[in-house]
């Protein structure tokens, strides 16, 4: 993968940041979309793999198998998609670890846990199957433990719809400690081979081991194919004969004698979780079963595919015999050549079929696909090519392949090489053995600083939920998990929590209170309260006008409220000496009402204002009584004149 991936933006909307994972056909970043504004997780196909065509369809084919399944226990794809000539996945971004290290770090599980674990494994395979796809890869690995201890399935990668031709046949990818006989030996597959991945699973659960190991990818699978497991309750006495019962049809090697569908063996867990009778056949699960007919799909002849003949209907008995006869005895090189074949086509992906896919030019051919067989896979292709030679191996550490699984190659597949050419190998060494850290203390930094801080003594960081703080600002870490000056391996990762400032309250509605009341209900909700007298001409004197802020503020937040001083006061003119007509006008512009009266006035003319009331200020809108003068009083008795409206 390119080294300029991260901070590049796919499809114009998911931007690329950190590489969290690695596997056989890509590598997984986390990163941002833009649009929704959500973390999410990309798988990108590895640069290797972008050109071909049939990694191209498979990739395809995860997303669209995905994406066509919706349960709490399976991861969400979201969107995938073509930039270029990077293909991308874009999936849910899930918190927690895999089951697998989670096994590792802490042992074997209580049965009941077990049986939760595997009945949530069965509602995601329900769903699956119900759209007639066979996951084909179920391992620890693939579950991946959540912090509230609910579980998501995960990677579709090799899954294929039953109906599905990708493949010449129908050999595919897979774990040797996990696959079911018949994935071995390349039969067709359906939904009880997940549910002997599943058991398998649940054997490991309950007792911290696989029940089948060996030194290699080929003996584990002869093992699967020939060998009945130890009992679990053998290896952990803690558990009991309903949950062993259970997980031995699960893992028995013929199909039919296991569970028919992940929706049985979910009723079955169900049964033993609520201590409900548990009538279970074991049939033949802890019998020495044979491997039956390995009769693969007619592909090119070549290494990877070879055939035996055997009677379809024969069958052990506990003794060991046919029919109180002994069987007869195949060689058992044949025997373990075919596996070896097999097992060489799943783990490779391409293997010889990769020679098959890219051909050759005579004096030269196309390198086969070494990444992700083992290492004496990897060297037995090479050696049996005949035309290429096993060079320098060397190994490196890897966070996310297992021990002895080629991590990448020199020639890379595809390469035109010439006859001789050496082939160089890099082979992972498992996890680099942890260091003992002290976790630095998080507290006010930024999300920037808190990153850097962690990544300085080798720790992973996360952003969890925002809390709330009286101590911190807005933005910056207030706190985190595991505490500061504790102890921690290295890759571990630290949860910090940012602050979102003090505990937000609502602002009660004060709007129309008097006074008094809006300032005793603010602080009775843990607000300060400011008062600003303004004039109001709507609002009575003494009442809450607006108040602000509104919503939800911080306690101790000071809320500003505004109190009425009643109508302001306007400034009346002075009207006296001006003649009715004119004092009238004057008011109004003012805005006041104007009432008329007349009175005889010895000083002013007739017409004219002699007085008004009231004087000052009045609030707009108030009524001003004008006095108009009648002239001098007439005192003779007679010819006087009389004012209007008065007898």
């Amino acid at each position: 993968m390119p080294n300029s991936m991260p901070h590049t933006v796919l499809g114009g909307r998911y931007q690329v940041l950190d590489k969290i994972g690695i596997g056989g056909m890509a590598s997984v970043y986390r990163g941002m979309d833009q649009t929704l504004k959500r973390s999410v997780a990309i798988k990108i196909m590895l640069e290797q793999y972008a050109n071909d065509p049939s990694f191209a369809a498979r990739f395809k084919q995860e997303a669209q198998a995905a994406a066509a399944l919706s349960s709490p226990y399976i991861v969400n794809v979201y969107d995938w998609g073509k930039d270029g000539d990077t293909y991308y996945i874009v999936m849910e971004l899930l918190r927690g670890t895999d089951l697998k290290t989670g096994l590792k770090n802490h042992g074997a599980l209580e049965p009941r846990k077990v049986a939760q674990i595997a009945s949530q494994i069965c509602q995601a395979l329900t769903v699956a199957h119900r759209h007639d796809i066979i996951h084909r890869d179920i391992k620890p690995q693939n579950i991946m433990v959540q912090p509230d201890g609910n579980i998501k399935v995960m990677d579709f990668g090799i899954a294929r719809a039953r109906n599905s031709h990708l493949t010449a046949t129908n050999s595919v990818l897979g774990t040797a400690h996990y696959v079911s006989p018949e994935q071995t030996q390349g039969k067709e597959l359906g939904p009880t081979s997940d549910i002997y991945s599943l058991g398998i699973v649940m054997y490991e659960a309950a007792t911290g081991k696989v029940p089948f190991d060996g030194d290699d990818a080929i003996s584990v699978a002869l093992k699967q194919v020939n060998e009945a497991p130890v009992p679990p309750s053998k290896l952990n006495p803690k558990v009991d004969a309903n949950l062993e019962a259970i997980i031995l049809k699960c893992m028995a090697k013929n199909p039919k004698d296991r569970f028919q569908s992940a929706e049985e063996l979910r009723r079955a867990l169900a049964d033993y979780l609520a201590g409900r009778p548990m009538p279970i056949s074991m049939g033949e699960a802890t019998a020495f079963v044979p491997a039956g007919p390995t009769v693969r799909n007619a592909v090119a002849p070549g290494p990877a595919t070879q055939r035996i003949n055997r009677p379809a209907d024969q069958r052990l008995s506990t003794s060991g015999t046919v029919g109180g006869q002994q069987p007869p005895q195949p060689p058992r090189e044949s025997h373990r050549g075919l596996i070896a074949a097999v097992i060489i086509a799943i783990l490779a992906v391409a293997g010889v079929v990769g020679w098959l896919i890219f051909g050759s030019t005579g004096q030269t051919q196309a390198v086969p696909n070494y990444v992700s067989l083992t290492r004496a896979a990897a060297e037995k292709s090479i050696n049996d090519s005949g035309f290429f030679e096993v060079g320098d191996v060397r190994e490196e550490y890897s966070d996310t392949v297992e021990r002895g699984i080629v991590l990448s190659q020199d020639p890379a597949s595809g390469t035109q090489a010439a006859r001789g050419t050496r082939i160089n190998l890099v082979v992972s060494q498992g996890k680099e053995p942890a260091e003992e850290v002290q976790v630095p203390d998080l507290k006010n930094m930024t999300p920037e600083e808190a990153q850097a801080a962690l990544e300085a003594v080798q720790l992973k960081g996360q952003v969890g939920d925002s809390v709330a703080s009286d101590e911190v600002d807005v933005g910056r870490v207030a706190e985190q998990e595991p505490s500061a000056g504790s102890s921690a391996k290295t890759g571990d990762t630290v949860t910090y929590h940012l602050s979102k400032g003090p505990d937000a309250k609502d602002v009660p509605n004060v709007a129309g209170y008097a006074r008094a009341d809006a300032v005793r209900e603010l602080e009775s909700a843990g607000f300060q309260v400011s008062v600003e007298e303004v004039y109001s001409n709507t609002t009575a004197k003494g009442y809450v006008i607006d108040y602000s802020p509104t919503g939800q503020q911080p306690a101790g937040t000071t809320i500003t409220i505004q109190v009425s001083l009643g109508q302001e006061g306007v400034t009346i003119p002075n009207t006296i000496g001006h003649t009715e007509a004119d004092a009238t006008q004057m008011l109004e512009d003012a805005g006041f009402n104007v009432n008329v009266a007349y009175q005889y006035n010895n000083s002013q003319p007739k017409g004219v204002v002699a007085g008004f009331d009231p004087a000052g200020t009045a609030p707009a809108g108030s009524t001003i009584t004008i006095i108009v003068s009648l002239g001098p009083q007439d005192t003779g008795g007679g010819g006087g004149e009389t004012p209007q409206g008065e007898a």
